[in-house]
């Protein structure tokens, strides 16, 4: 038994680091530009998600909508030059020659071109004078293994039209799609950067109901830390902990995002937008503050965890303690009696042996009540 429980120790120890190292992974991104390369270099760093770049228009006024699905991106820049706000979404960011002809095709600087095929970017936002550029982190949970997935979102704004680039299909958009489909609210009259605040705003919303699922496996937690301490519970603890970290670092800098976008630092955004804005950097500050506090509640819960150990630990000392102490006198009188000496008092006795017994079982009932009394017991 004692060999079965070290194995399966070390193979939980090796589980820990392997997850570790994933985490690891996705912290510190694998940089596959070349050390030196001149800036604006176009390498895609980030992993091939998809096999076929989806390329989606969404082209609309407050009258009319146009929403299709392109096979190439090229066949949305006549869109793009209409009086009307042109919204392309591309799915997948390893065709470098795509991004290559959105950059000529709209006079992107080769650094905002070499930023979105760059998928370790930290959120940030960048004016070009007649456009500006937003990076953000759009982060999904995985109920099962209670792991956080990132991925790039990279958005460029210009007058008329809206680009957007993601790694893989899949998004918390469609609340916004329905919007703009059924002409709900202000958004089909407004211009492109209502749609990014439309679009920032999804994705901030997205954060509270990851924190929502990740609070209520951090309070089952706490529970277990409580109740029944087992070394599940701490590697569970330690891998939520973890991706609180990644967390943290996709949301923190939102924050400056849109504090820069709200505050006027941009002038592609119009002052009516900015009210907006400002009520999306509120619901992110929520956020980060959600973040840390749960957080704490995660140091709260090892805390706990580790008491509960102790707790453990000093019931089974207790207990053995208390045995031993019950046991020494009776080992006294058994080896004062056993020794092999010819006169002894009371060898000779008949009803000794019983006596001895009766003594020594009213010691060790004696110091049972001793300890019960003393409450130690």
């Amino acid at each position: 038994m004692p060999i079965d429980h070290a194995r399966k120790t070390v193979a939980g120890t090796a589980r820990a680091l392997q997850k570790g190292a994933r985490v690891m992974g996705r912290i510190v991104r694998r940089v596959e530009k070349a050390a030196g390369s001149a800036p604006g270099t176009l390498v895609h760093t980030g992993p091939h998600r998809v096999e076929q770049v989806r390329v989606r228009l969404l082209d609309y006024d407050a009258g009319d909508l146009h929403e299709r699905t392109l096979e190439r991106v090229q066949d949305s820049f006549p869109f793009a030059g209409e009086p009307t706000v042109t919204w392309v979404n591309v799915d997948g960011l390893h065709d470098i020659e795509l991004i290559e002809a959105v950059g000529q095709e709209l006079g992107l600087h080769r650094l905002v071109l070499e930023d979105i095929l760059s998928t370790g970017q930290r959120p940030k936002v960048e004016e070009y004078g007649d456009h500006f550029f937003v990076v953000l982190k759009m982060v999904q949970f995985d109920v099962e293994t209670e792991s956080i997935t990132s991925e790039q979102l990279s958005v460029v704004v210009g007058d008329r039209f809206v680009f957007s680039f993601q790694e893989r299909p899949g998004d918390v958009f469609e609340p916004v799609r329905e919007r703009l489909r059924h002409a709900k609210g202000r958004i089909r009259s407004r211009g492109c950067d209502y749609l990014a605040y439309a679009l920032t705003d999804a994705i901030v919303d997205g954060y509270f109901h990851i924190l929502e699922q990740m609070g209520d496996r951090i309070e089952d937690l706490e529970e277990l830390a409580i109740s029944d301490p087992s070394p599940t519970v701490m590697h569970r603890i330690h891998h939520l902990k973890r991706e609180m970290l990644i967390l943290r670092r996709a949301v923190w800098p939102v924050r400056e995002v849109l504090g820069s976008l709200y505050r006027g630092e941009v002038p592609l955004v119009e002052e009516e937008t900015r009210v907006f804005l400002r009520d999306a950097y509120d619901h992110a500050v929520q956020v980060i503050d959600t973040v840390e506090t749960l957080r704490d509640v995660l140091s709260g819960a090892m805390d706990l965890y580790m008491s509960g150990v102790s707790n453990r630990m000093n019931e089974v000392m207790k207990v053995l303690t208390i045995i031993a102490t019950i046991f020494i006198p009776l080992s006294f009188f058994a080896g004062l009696y056993g020794m092999n000496f010819e006169y002894m008092p009371e060898l000779g006795v008949p009803w000794a042996y019983p006596a001895l017994l009766a003594f020594m079982a009213t010691v060790a009932g004696g110091m049972l009540w001793f300890f019960r009394g003393r409450g130690w017991i």
